[in-house]
């Protein structure tokens, strides 16, 4: 009988194909499409359960795991989704990948598939070539030419397989028992970095009947198993959130896959009870969904516990620095680094706040019964530490805003990222105002002058209405632009109409005075100081709130802010 020998190259080749395909094909979709499944991903994850619908949606149309779970740890980092509810997306991602298998068995082994692959890579590459200025028909193009290669990668090692399967003796092998396939598929995916690219390997060797339908599903299982693999070296020396999460992905797989492997037999003997299939390869498809899907059954109920657990784990891996979202979040992202820095933002105005009313004396409802000696003498110290973590938080955001500048930003990604850091560097100026004249607010405290007691509560006062209604400003995000566009230029105003009328009020009760009391310079600069803080606070909100997307140096309300200053 005449032998053909294994032709490794056309496996090789047909192998390497197959992976550029899924590169091309997973670039291709995200110029067409990036940007709308990183809203998916965002808008439809506040629940375990949609994270999992939509994990396995986005994953089966995009084809990338990987992808998925790039954007999961940039949303888990970034504080927009819950280390629980990533954990939903991933179990979903697990799904959602099958659909690969369930295309190639459908279509790759019913037709000649180099001939059906040729109009894709036809139009794509030509699409790809010559539309360099037009980037959704680059990106179309780029799509096509993943998916005809894709195929023709297929069918390269499908041949290849085909060549030698009357010649290879699976009995030796065979007599290793299940564990070989299992480990086999396991070490194999590990390597390739792609359980997709294994799951045709082992449908085209079930095709060829080098291997039984047991066997399959053994190599299917160390697959699932195997893809973890990418995810724990992408987390090696990674933040701790992503060290959780690629725990989480390895567990996940490992205990759905290790308790459905002693169960193939009657696993494989009840879905064609059931199910009726006499296809093998439709079979081994369907195995693969419900071993995912098995897995998504037997952890949801306990994502509450699990995600407890996972918490307590790697404690030493937490990013050092002040900031709360920034440093769990790569530059390499700008859209959901951008949308981190604005919550950076938001927590700052509320430290900001905080040392302002802390520097006045100003407490909340529940705090008024402190003795006033205590709040004295813990505020020196206090007020000192709470203006350096602000300042520390800025010299972080300001090294943040370097590497991001250093990326490619789209027009409207760049203004953004201006319009915030213009917005930050307003707020601490802010701070630094009130910061300048604290020993005059304590100097004032201490003495019994009247008169600087009713221009401190007058200052203090001001600057407390006008940090509330800059909270609420900021927390509005239902209010028209155009109104807040009107309320800060009111405000504005109104913090002019509060420099003059102190002053006058000042002014006028001058003399008789003591002289002793708190001299008129001292009153004079927590005036000038409080007003300025609200001015730069005012603007801080104007460039960060209201000209994102706009040229800064050209808004209306800039305008109008300088024509009301002078």
């Amino acid at each position: 009988m005449e032998t053909t020998s294994f032709d490794f190259w056309m496996f090789a080749a047909g192998l390497g194909i197959f992976l550029f395909g899924m590169h091309h094909l997973e670039h291709g979709l995200k110029g067409l499409t990036g940007k709308a499944f990183k809203k998916l991903l965002q808008r439809f994850t506040n629940k375990s359960w949609k994270g999992i619908i939509t994990g396995t949606v986005v994953t089966a149309i995009l084809q990338s795991s990987s992808m998925v779970t790039l954007l999961v740890l940039a949303f888990l980092g970034g504080g927009m989704i819950g280390l629980k509810n990533s954990l939903g997306v991933v179990l979903g991602a697990n799904l959602g990948t099958t659909f690969t298998a369930w295309m190639v068995a459908a279509l790759g082994f019913k037709m000649n598939i180099a001939d059906f692959s040729f109009p894709f890579l036809a139009v794509g590459i030509l699409s790809y070539l010559f539309f360099n200025s037009r980037p959704i028909l680059k990106s179309l193009g780029g799509f096509l030419v993943g998916f005809g290669l894709l195929f023709l990668g297929l069918d390269y090692m499908k041949d290849s397989i085909e060549s030698i399967a009357t010649q290879v003796d699976m009995a030796e092998i065979a007599s290793y028992d299940l564990w070989a396939f299992l480990l086999v598929g396991l070490v194999i995916t590990a390597l390739l970095q792609s359980s997709s690219a294994l799951i045709v390997i082992i449908l085209s060797a079930l095709n060829a009947q080098l291997i039984d339908i047991y066997q399959a599903v053994a190599m299917i299982i160390g697959a699932n198993v195997g893809t973890t693999a990418t995810m724990l070296i992408g987390s090696l020396g990674g933040t701790a959130d992503k060290k959780r999460l690629a725990l989480a992905h390895l567990i996940f797989n490992l205990v759905a896959g290790v308790s459905i492997f002693f169960f193939i037999q009657k696993l494989v003997d009840f879905t064609y009870s059931i199910f009726g299939i006499s296809d093998p390869l439709m079979e081994l498809v369907l195995l693969n969904s419900l071993i995912n899907l098995y897995g998504i059954l037997l952890f949801y109920p306990f994502l509450k516990p699990f995600t407890k657990f996972l918490k307590s784990l790697f404690a030493k891996a937490v990013p050092q620095g002040e900031t709360l979202f920034i440093k769990n979040i790569p530059p390499e992202v700008p859209d959901v680094a951008i949308k981190a820095l604005d919550k950076e933002l938001n927590q700052i105005f509320l430290y900001t706040k905080a040392f302002i009313l802390d520097c006045f004396q100003i407490r909340p409802k529940d705090k008024n019964r402190e003795s006033r000696w205590k709040k004295i003498f813990s505020s020196a110290t206090n007020l000192t530490k709470k203006y350096e973590k602000i300042k520390r938080l800025e010299d972080e955001l300001t090294v943040y805003y370097a590497q991001l500048q250093e990326k490619n930003l789209s027009i409207e990604e760049a203004r953004q990222l201006t319009a915030s850091m213009m917005g930050l560097r307003s707020m601490i100026y802010g701070a630094k105002d009130v910061k300048d004249v604290m020993h005059n607010i304590s100097f004032i405290l201490d003495s019994d002058d009247k008169l600087g007691t009713e221009i401190l509560k007058r200052s203090g006062n001001h600057i407390n209405i006008r940090l509330e209604e800059i909270h609420k400003f900021i927390n509005d995000e239902a209010v028209d632009p155009e109104l807040k566009t009107g309320l800060a230029t009111m405000w504005l105003k109104e913090n002019e109409d509060f420099y003059n009328k102190t002053i006058s009020y000042l002014y006028e009760h001058l003399s008789h005075r003591r002289k002793n009391a708190v001299p008129v310079s001292t009153l004079t600069n927590v005036i000038q100081q409080t007003h300025s803080s609200i001015d730069n606070l005012y603007s801080s909100i104007i460039y960060w709130k209201l000209e994102k997307g706009t040229t800064l140096d050209n808004s209306e309300t800039v305008k109008q802010k300088t024509e009301v200053r002078s």
